[in-house]
């Protein structure tokens, strides 16, 4: 097909136009712009330091033997993140990769219902989607449950080098029943 004379804006994303001129979009954005996956930072290390995320989208008209046409949507996207290491609590540089084909179709039901059938990520298709939203959730969907190291920078302390438990000074109570036991028998 013919591009369009205009370019298309991520933020405000004809997508069903998108799709039928099978056009590309592509840039890269400072990680601090997307305060959601932001806020996911190391203190230590904000986001504001991270490199800028590169991502790219792709639209496509399908057409199935038998079926409607369908409008799909292509999302990479690149990130080098820091996040808190939950072994020893340091900063631990994470690569996140996403890339990911996604189906949009007339409602939200029709969505639900596909999407519980298929191995496809089904969405609705919106009046004008928000591509930055959209690649920010792909962002957050592709962070490790459980960022750590794989070698953790220092040692981690081990339960002999911990101090010695504190012993409740409190008198046991069964003690002093027992003693009055004793007295008494």
């Amino acid at each position: 097909m013919k591009p369009r004379a205009f370019a298309f804006v991520p933020e405000k994303l004809d997508l069903a136009a998108f799709a039928r001129d099978g056009a590309n979009l592509a840039g890269e954005w400072p990680a601090a712009s997307l305060l959601r996956l932001a806020d996911a930072a190391a203190p230590e290390v904000p986001a504001s330091s991270w490199p800028a995320l590169h991502w790219h989208l792709h639209g496509e008209m399908r057409q199935p033997k038998g079926g409607a046409e369908q409008t799909w949507l292509h999302v990479t996207a690149e990130a080098q993140v820091a996040l808190t290491c939950q072994r020893c609590l340091k900063a631990v540089q994470e690569h996140i990769d996403v890339d990911r084909w996604i189906r949009f179709v007339g409602t939200e039901e029709e969505a639900a219902a596909l999407d519980a059938d298929s191995d496809d990520d089904v969405l609705a298709l919106p009046r004008h989607l928000n591509a930055r939203e959209l690649i920010e959730d792909e962002l957050l969907l592709a962070l490790p449950l459980v960022p750590r190291h794989e070698v953790c920078p220092e040692p981690l302390p081990h339960a002999a080098d911990a101090e010695e438990p504190v012993v409740d000074e409190r008198p046991n109570p069964f003690a002093a029943l027992s003693a009055l036991k004793r007295r008494d028998g």
